[in-house]
């Protein structure tokens, strides 16, 4: 996650990571502080927690070629195949509120 984060603070910087030792090469940017590390990795982990509904919605949705199948469908049928699909994986997960 140290890499993750120093890009994210100091895009396009120079520095090698080597077994969690920082050597810092850029001459353009400061170093990021310990405890500014420490904090874009809580910051990126609480972003990538967040979404995991999202994560979790794309696996549990059909192909998109059966989604436009069970579209066409329920055109020519009448019915929400594919609106209770959609419905069903919405409510098994659920966007976090706020």
């Amino acid at each position: 996650m140290i890499e993750k984060a120093l890009l994210s603070l100091r895009p396009n910087a120079k520095w090698i990571l080597r077994d969690d030792t920082i050597e810092w090469l850029d001459t353009e940017q400061t170093q990021p502080t310990d405890e500014e590390i420490q904090t874009e990795i809580t910051r990126l982990q609480n972003d990538y927690a967040a979404t995991q509904y999202a994560r979790d919605r794309a696996s549990a949705y059909k192909p998109l070629t059966e989604q436009l199948d069970m579209q066409y469908w329920d055109r020519v049928n009448g019915t929400d195949t594919w609106k209770q699909h959609i419905d069903a994986v919405k409510t098994a997960h659920p966007k976090p509120t706020e």
